[in-house]
This record gives structure tokens, C-alpha cells and sequence, in this order.
């Protein structure tokens, strides 16, 4: 964007916008893919605190905690939505009171405050699609990020990213104009920001900053001023760190509604306007069908921190829906012919680091790890430290199998079940969860000790992870505990132990771990998590699950009890394991 110092943007109403008002230098989104990242916005809870952490979930909403919307209503705004909601949480039906492609402020009864969003879907990633189509913008002219070949197809999708947030830039300014023709323009506080980084892939759906941070720009005319940031002033940048857990306390507390104390972010406007925060935070789950990952990033502003706490599968996990975008295919064919910089090839590979630190300033595509650099060790422990306790102070849910989210305390939702010690202990599932994804090669025994005993099923997960993390020289020593696991109760720690004997070369088990996952893959009789889970398994396997191929034929071609949110997740996972070769490139690729 042109009011971010891109010399290549065209996006004039916006950078007007922000020489009238404000623009925050570091925003973030938490999670770098919409349905998260949008459930963060209108609860004002993290989704790892939600369990709302995973692509086109759904749960429980918390137990009486209203979604914005409700509390703006009942304040007597008007609130409309237009059109895209895409909540990860339960949302009652009557959230707004219009949601739809003509909802709009101007169908509020006579001089009634209103709160209105306007999507646009202009630069959404499904752009990428158009490849016949030629670009306003010269793809010659593109910089690209360190990460990216320099391909024709790379520069062809850049160029038609500046032409999408062009056209988005555009709908903005259609929104504006109506605002001035109604004489309300300097009536109305104005907020605009993006839901997640660039459409591309290491932009979308990872958690890095080229994922998490997004464009915001704030305009409180002079009539409002007393409501804007204390650092407010036309024209200026605000370094204050802003994330979208905080944009709920900040609505409310621009009505004159205190925000609950409930809510994890801060207002940054308005009259309960709180002190800056620290840091900013954001996660992974899920994405998509089989994408299965837990990352958690940290940044002060300067330095970003990742914790993966999956390091045995890469950033660049097989999501179908991704893989339509030029981009994508030509740089995982060019990772398949060795032709990638080190830079390049990071995206693809496996296994990753457990941590991951990279100084902005100096390093802005985050292509240089500084995780080891003895300079910038007191950097990492600082941004570790922030990371632990932000989990402990939420309560991440993000550490239990998604299926447990569901079926762990049926009724609950996650927030709810979290903060009961009893059905959820964090901290013994959490402390596991840290010596599993450490990748110690001393705590192996520990973790087939905790695979035999521990009461706690999501503690046995982790148990069964660590173990498969560490790959044939600790699994084979400790095939026995993985072939009793095979017969666990909790579906998930079968599920692990399958895979990790089944990876791990010939061992006794390979049979019955092949017949356990058979079975968990029978969507008919399982729920939809648990087979999404067994089928990302089958797919991940590849040719070590072959022989499965002609049973996943039975199964049919969809889910009916999936629900219209993840209703395409098993189709296109039964179709790249009985047709692998339809579905290039092999699936096996990502989880080596």
C-alpha cells in the first residue's frame, strides 16, 4: 500500500485516509488465515483461548460471553455486516441486524448510531486464479520477497496482488464517498485493515509476519478527536502494537461500554483506551483438510519468535486449495529439482526448527534464523518467556487433539472446559507438549513411560508425537508401547501410534496399525474430526499405507454429517488417496 511506503501501490483513497487520520506501523492479525482470525475480531478472545485455532471449525461460543455485535445492539446501535462472517464460533442468528450483500448503515431507523463492516474480496486469494489475465501492474516492476522464486508465474501473481488490493482500495473508496454524500463523514470513526497477510503462499496461512501482519488505518474526525489515541494526529504513525483480539475492547470502549474484563485484548481508543501492550501474539492450527500444525509466534515489535511444536512436518504442509495458485506448483516443482536457494527450499522442508527468531529490521522476508545466534540468545529467552506465559495466561486448547475439543466435556465449550483444572490440565499437557516438540534425544524414555501410564489422554498424544517426532532410532526401541498404544482409548494417540509404526520401518505392528487406521478413517462411524485426522494420516503415509487405498473406496464421496464448514475436507482427502494420481504431486511430500 501507498501509505506504507510501496512506490509500485496504487491505493489513493486509503493513503488519503491516512493523511487525514492514523496509520499503526505494526498491526497483527493472530492467525494468518480468515475464519481464526475473524473469530479473534468479533469475541475479543484468542482462538487458541476459544479453540477456534483450526480453518472452518466450529464450537461453542464461551458461556456468557456476548460477541460484540450483541453488546453494540443492546447499547442501540445499529449494526450491520457486509456480507462475509466466517466465525469459527458459534454466532447467534440474530448477531447483526442485517447481514447481507445490501446491509448497510443507510437502512438504520431515522438518526440512530450506527456500526457498519464492508468486506471486500478484491484481493482474496482465489485472484490468484485468473492466470490468463493480464495485469496492470508490470511484473517486472515487482519486488519479490527472498522466500519466492523469481519466476514468470511468481512475478504474474505479485503483480495481480497489487492489482486486487488496488480494486480493494477502490471499494473503499466507494464506502467513503457515501459517507461524504450523506453528510455523516465527519460523524464517523473509520477503521480499514486487511484480515491476514498476502493471498501467497508464506503470506497466507503461515504464521511468520508475512502472514500475521495486516495494513490498519484509523480516522477520527475532529468532532471525535477525544475518543482517538493518545498519540493520535493526522497524518501520523503509531507505534503502538495492535492485534485483533483488541479491536472488540476498542469498539466498545469508543461507545462508552467498558470492555469486560473477560476480554484478552485492549482497547487502544476511546474511553477506556488501556496501556500499550508488550508483545503481540499469533498461532496456527489446522488448515484445511489436513494442514495439521502448532505454531505460536511472539513479536516486541522488531524481533518474531515461532515455537513449533509440530517441527516434524514443513511450513509448507499440502493445503488443495493453495496448491491452485501458480505460485505454489512452480515452487514446489523447482524445490523437487534442487533449483531453490537454501531461502527458497525452508518453506518445503522438514524437519523444521523447534524455534525460529528473526529481526525485522534487518531481515524483513524473515529468511535468516537467528534461533542459535549467541548475540541474539537474550532476544530468544525474552520472547520464549512471553510465549509461555501468554499460553498459560489463555489457556491454550490448542494442545489437545481438535476431536477433544468436542468430545473432552461434551457441552462445554473449549474456553469453558479449559478452565476447569480438573478436565483440562493444562499445565501436565502443556509441560509435555514442550518435552515432546523439544526434540531432547534424553527425554525419549520419558515420553514411552508417559505413553504407558499417564491417565491423561492428551498427555498420551504428546507422548505418542515426541516418539514419532524422533523418527525410527526411538521408535523401534519402544514399538512395544506404540503397539499397546494401537489399542488406546482416546482415537488419537491410536492414531499417532499407527502413524509412527507404520513410518518407521518392519515391526510387528505395521498390520494391526493399518487395520486401526482403516477403521478410524470410516467417517460413518466416527466423528468428523477423528477420520479427518485418520485420513490426513493415510495421506501423509503415502505409499506406507498404500494397501488402504481400495478401502477408502467404500467409504463414498463425502461426509453428510461434516456440516457445511469442512463438508469438502474428507472429499478431497478420499480423492488423493484413491487417486493419487490425479492429485500431484504425491502426498507423502510435505512429512518426510
Amino acid at each position: 500500500m501507498g501509505c506504507y511506503g510501496d512506490s509500485l501501490a496504487r491505493t489513493p483513497n486509503v493513503d488519503a485516509l491516512a493523511a487525514l487520520g492514523m496509520r499503526y506501523r505494526m498491526a497483527w492479525s493472530v492467525s494468518p488465515v480468515c475464519a481464526p482470525a475473524r473469530t479473534a475480531i468479533i469475541s475479543g478472545l484468542y482462538p487458541g483461548s476459544s479453540g477456534a485455532s483450526h480453518m472452518r471449525s466450529l464450537v461453542p461460543a464461551p458461556a456468557g460471553k456476548p460477541l460484540y455485535p450483541q453488546q453494540l445492539r443492546e447499547a442501540g446501535y445499529f449494526c450491520t455486516n457486509n456480507e462475509k462472517t466466517d466465525y469459527n464460533l458459534t454466532a447467534p442468528k440474530d448477531l447483526w441486524d442485517e447481514c447481507s450483500p445490501q446491509a448497510s448503515w443507510r437502512n438504520r431507523p431515522a438518526k440512530r448510531p450506527f456500526f457498519a463492516i464492508f468486506n471486500s474480496l478484491k484481493s482474496h486469494e482465489a485472484i490468484f486464479r485468473q492466470t490468463t489475465n493480464p495485469t496492470l501492474t508490470d511484473p517486472a516492476r515487482v519486488r519479490l520477497p527472498a522466500y519466492h522464486p523469481d519466476t514468470p508465474e511468481v512475478r504474474r501473481d505479485w503483480a495481480a496482488y497489487y492489482d486486487g488490493v488496488s480494486a480493494a482500495d477502490a471499494d473503499a473508496g466507494v464506502r467513503l464517498r457515501e459517507l461524504v454524500a450523506a453528510g455523516l463523514a465527519e460523524d464517523t470513526i473509520v477503521f480499514y485493515y486487511a484480515d491476514h497477510g498476502a493471498g501467497l503462499a508464506r503470506s497466507k496461512r503461515s504464521p511468520m509476519n508475512s502472514g500475521l501482519q495486516v495494513p490498519l488505518v484509523v480516522y477520527f474526525p475532529p468532532r471525535w478527536r477525544h475518543l482517538a489515541p493518545r498519540e493520535y494526529a493526522p497524518g501520523a504513525v503509531s507505534d503502538r502494537l495492535v492485534s485483533f483480539v483488541d479491536f472488540a475492547p476498542t469498539l466498545l470502549s469508543l461507545a462508552g461500554i467498558r470492555p469486560p474484563e473477560w476480554m484478552q485484548g485492549r482497547a487502544f481508543a476511546g474511553v477506556y483506551e488501556a496501556t500499550p501492550a508488550p508483545f503481540l501474539y499469533g498461532e496456527r492450527g489446522r488448515m484445511d483438510e489436513s494442514a495439521v500444525d502448532l505454531v505460536r509466534t511472539v513479536t516486541d515489535g522488531r524481533y518474531v519468535y515461532l515455537r513449533n511444536y509440530y517441527p516434524h512436518v514443513s511450513p509448507g504442509q499440502r493445503v488443495a486449495y493453495q496448491f491452485r495458485t501458480a505460485t505454489t506448483r512452480v515452487w514446489y516443482e523447482r524445490f523437487l529439482d534442487g533449483s531453490l536457494s537454501p531461502e527458497q527450499a525452508f518453506f518445503w522442508s522438514a524437519p523444521k526448527p523447534v524455534e525460529e527468531l528473526y529481526d525485522l529490521r534487518s531481515d524483513p522476508d524473515e529468511v535468516h534464523n537467528l534461533a542459535d545466534s549467541s548475540a541474539h540468545r537474550a532476544m530468544l529467552e525474552k520472547l520464549r518467556e512471553a510465549n509461555r506465559a501468554h499460553l498459560s495466561a489463555i489457556r491454550d486448547v490448542g494442545f489437545l487433539p481438535e476431536a477433544e475439543l468436542h468430545t473432552r466435556a461434551p457441552g462445554l465449550s473449549p474456553y469453558d472446559l479449559a478452565r476447569d483444572p480438573a478436565r483440562y490440565p493444562f499445565e501436565r499437557i502443556y509441560a509435555m507438549a514442550e518435552t515432546a516438540s523439544g526434540m531432547d534425544p534424553t527425554a525419549v524414555s520419558a515420553l514411552a513411560t508417559a505413553l504407558s501410564h499417564d491417565p491423561d489422554s492428551a498427555v498420551r498424544f504428546w507422548a505418542a508425537l515426541g516418539l514419532l517426532m524422533r523418527g525410527p532410532a526411538s521408535v523401534q526401541p519402544h514399538a512395544a508401547a506404540l503397539q499397546e498404544a494401537l489399542g488406546d482409548a482416546a482415537a488419537d494417540v491410536r492414531i499417532i501410534a499407527a502413524r509412527a509404526l507404520l513410518q518407521s520401518g518392519p515391526n510387528e505392528g505395521r498390520d494391526t496399525a493399518l487395520a486401526v487406521l482403516a477403521d478410524l478413517c470410516d467417517y460413518r462411524r466416527h466423528t468428523v474430526m477423528t477420520s479427518l485426522a485418520a485420513l490426513g494420516t493415510v495421506d501423509a503415509l503415502g505409499p506406507a499405507a498404500a494397501t488402504l487405498q481400495a478401502r477408502m473406496t467404500a467409504y463414498g464421496s463425502e461426509d453428510p454429517a461434516a456440516g457445511t464448514r469442512y463438508a469438502g475436507y474428507v472429499p478431497t482427502l478420499l480423492q488423493r488417496i484413491t487417486k493419487p494420481a490425479a492429485s500431484p504431486p504425491p502426498a507423502n511430500a510435505w512429512n518426510r
